[in-house]
């Protein structure tokens, strides 16, 4: 569950980042690989931002999982009387994935509601 929370938060903050750099015309590959090496890098970046540049989601966590488990995450934290914003906020955007019909991509392509 801890995992799951944080790591809604890391995915979400690469999509955002990836928009930018799409919008603004960036060397996505410059960008990226120097960012994967400072400190926003993380599992993530490394292993995500080709496939997010390529619009490449069929493979990986599914998003439908994920909502799974942020469910799950959600419930407890709940229970235990806590909070987890950021964790519910990227839950809805994955619904938004959803509604667009990819329950079944890769947790990355939370760029795809960024780029509509």
């Amino acid at each position: 569950m801890v995992n799951q929370l944080c790591i809604a938060g890391i995915v979400q903050g690469l999509a955002e980042g990836m928009a930018l750099a799409k919008a603004a015309d960036l060397n996505i590959p410059a960008v990226m690989e120097t960012i994967a090496e400072a400190a926003a890098g993380s599992w993530q970046m490394s292993n995500r931002w080709k496939t997010m540049a390529a619009g490449e989601y069929e493979f990986g966590f599914a998003v439908d999982w994920m909502r799974k488990d942020l469910g799950i995450a959600l419930r407890e934290v709940s229970r235990l009387g806590g909070t987890a914003p950021l964790a519910a906020l990227v839950d809805q955007f994955y619904a938004d994935v959803q509604h667009e019909g990819g329950g079944q991509w890769d947790t990355s392509s939370l760029l795809t509601r960024l780029q509509r």
